[in-house]
């Protein structure tokens, strides 16, 4: 039986992510606002919304597209220039298509920001079709839950916005269609206002510890996040909150602030259990792109959040499926168990029926009858006493027929639901081993075709990957991408999951080909291709090729590992078996170290 223990320790790790705090604060918003002052007097000539949360608008400048990304997610708001390209909807949503009314074919006349605010304007005007002037605004807040982009007229009323939100006793204005804009307010002070030191110094309180000065700053003081002051702390490496050690902070902070008109700053990035990034003072002579920074930045760690996200639902899809076959498999445990017995049935009906002459005809609990099969031993046999004896015999027989074929039919579903499992355990081992969204779709397609898991999978799930049964077929166009090894000169193909199992080995290798698989443990078919113009592969040739086939197995970690091996032409897909499922025979073993 399979540990799901382990596979629930598993889908724990894969849940746990790293704290990332987030470091676009206001400083780094003023600092890439400054970097896209370059985009003025650009024409807005696309708009895209890849998703509810997410804006992108095209640009063109000086014969050159520019595309700017505004993201309103509240763990990864932001605003940079990309160059990743993300996949849209076939339908815009509505948002969308009234971004595009407005704004397309007017010019960017300004980007600014307010202060240390995390709130970006972009001003719009352009020419309506009588070329009366038309002006627009874009305002877009990063403020993490609360976050949105709302677009304006020239009177400040909004037009409309990506999210509506009603005033509350957490929010005091309406993001609504027909109302005005009100900008937010904050209760902190502007840093940009101090007019020295000792101004900074005297707004800080409740400072006991070093621990505490990051959160005092960053509650104290808008648009300083807390992981920014934690990085100077622990750049400057201040140990305590004397007096030089606060003006060395205050210093650090005005050092970034001047050099943003200059763009003379870069970033650093802080990889650990907290992964994070922050300003800091550029040593390079020209100026350092931080708006690609920030795309990259976030383009891999969204990457990496969807690719987790999507393999936490495969695995949890695959762990209820995994447990209800393992609890079919006790119950057929239990049925078989039960079926042990079956003999000692007919034996009694047998005795009661051979000795009826001897049994008073009454009801009785028991009868102790000579056991002919145990020389003649005395045996006591239960009775119910609400039958005659006779009627007990044939409830017997009765009970030893129905348990006879019960045994066949049990026994062929526990071979089934013993290759279920196995099947279930090598999807684990492709998702222990999928690196990217691409293998995890592959990995969905194939569940997906399978009657194992069709009660969890939902039809519209299905429907949306609009996935077809179809046999394997050599002209089939489908993603055939097996990872590529080059022994001297021999090429060995492995396969990423069953599909490709299947198709590298039954479709895409000849016959004369040598395949490769460790015994007992689940692992990708690796194929030696033969090559005429070269000798037959010797011995390490082999060797090597069997320790490709252990890496991509389940004893990569092990020693001491068989691994069978022989022509592909000995290698046969019972019919109606699941993907990846193969029987062979004229194999030899070798053992890998």
């Amino acid at each position: 039986m399979l540990n799901t223990i382990k596979y629930d320790t598993i889908l724990k790790n894969l849940k746990r992510k790293d704290v990332i705090y987030m470091a676009f604060d206001g400083i780094v918003t003023k600092a890439i606002v400054s970097e896209l002052s370059s985009l003025k007097d650009s024409r807005l000539d696309k708009v895209f919304q890849p998703n509810k949360n997410e804006i992108i608008l095209g640009f063109y400048l000086d014969k050159k597209n520019y595309a700017l990304d505004i993201c309103i997610d509240s763990q990864n708001c932001r605003l940079n220039l990309t160059t990743n390209n993300k996949p849209n909807p076939q339908v815009a949503p509505n948002f969308c298509m009234l971004l595009r009314k407005n704004l397309i074919g007017l010019k960017l006349k300004n980007i600014f920001s307010i202060d240390l605010e995390r709130l970006i304007i972009l001003d719009f005007e352009g020419f309506d079709d009588i070329d009366d002037i038309i002006s627009k605004k874009l305002v877009i807040e990063l403020m993490g839950k609360h976050s949105n982009i709302i677009l304006l007229d020239d009177n400040n009323i909004i037009i409309d916005s990506i999210r509506h939100i009603k005033e509350t006793d957490e929010n005091f204005r309406d993001i609504l269609p027909h109302t005005k804009y009100i900008f937010p307010t904050s209760s902190k002070y502007n840093f940009l206002e101090l007019q020295n030191f000792d101004e900074f110094k005297n707004k800080l309180t409740d400072i006991s510890s070093i621990e505490d000065l990051s959160i005092c700053i960053s509650n104290t003081f808008n648009g300083i996040s807390r992981s920014f002051i934690q990085a100077i702390i622990n750049k400057l490496k201040i140990t305590n909150t004397d007096f030089n050690s606060i003006k060395k902070i205050f210093d650090y902070i005005n050092l970034i602030l001047d050099k943003i008109p200059k763009n003379n700053l870069a970033f650093q990035e802080v990889i650990n259990r907290k992964k994070d990034y922050y300003l800091i003072p550029s040593d390079l002579n020209r100026p350092f792109n931080l708006n690609f920074f920030i795309d990259d930045f976030y383009f891999e760690k969204e990457t990496n959040e969807n690719f987790k996200n999507y393999r936490n639902t495969l695995l949890k899809l695959i762990l209820d499926t995994l447990k209800k076959y393992q609890k079919r498999l006790y119950n057929i445990d239990e049925k078989l168990n039960e079926c042990k017995d079956m003999d000692k049935y007919r034996i009694y009906g047998e005795l009661i029926t051979t000795n009826l002459y001897k049994i008073p005809t009454q009801n009785l609990e028991e009868v102790k009858l000579e056991n002919y099969y145990d020389n003649n031993n005395s045996i006591t046999i239960p009775l119910d006493k609400r039958y005659l004896p006779n009627v007990n015999a044939k409830k017997y027989f009765k009970k030893y027929s129905k348990l006879k074929n019960a045994l066949t039919i049990v026994t062929e579903q526990k071979n089934t639901t013993l290759s279920d499992l196995n099947y279930l355990e090598s999807i684990v081992f492709e998702l222990e081993n999928a690196s990217s969204i691409d293998e995890l779709t592959q990995i969905f397609e194939e569940i997906s075709e399978n009657d194992i898991f069709k009660e969890k999978i939902s039809l519209k799930n299905c429907k949306k990957s609009k996935i077809k049964k179809s046999k394997l077929s050599k002209n089939k166009d489908l993603s055939f991408n097996p990872i590529k090894y080059k022994i001297d000169n021999y090429t060995v193909f492995v396969g990423r999951n069953n599909k490709e199992n299947d198709y590298l080995t039954l479709k895409f290798a000849n016959k004369n080909d040598l395949w490769f698989h460790t015994k007992d443990f689940h692992g990708s078919h690796t194929i030696l291709k033969i090559d005429k113009s070269l000798p037959y592969p010797d011995d390490k040739i082999l060797i090597e090729a069997a320790k490709l086939a252990t890496k991509h197995s389940k004893a990569k970690n092990s020693s001491h590992v068989p691994v069978d091996f022989c022509e592909v032409k000995y290698v046969k897909k019972p019919s109606s078996s699941k993907p990846g499922m193969v029987i062979y025979t004229n194999y030899k073993t070798l053992i890998v170290n």
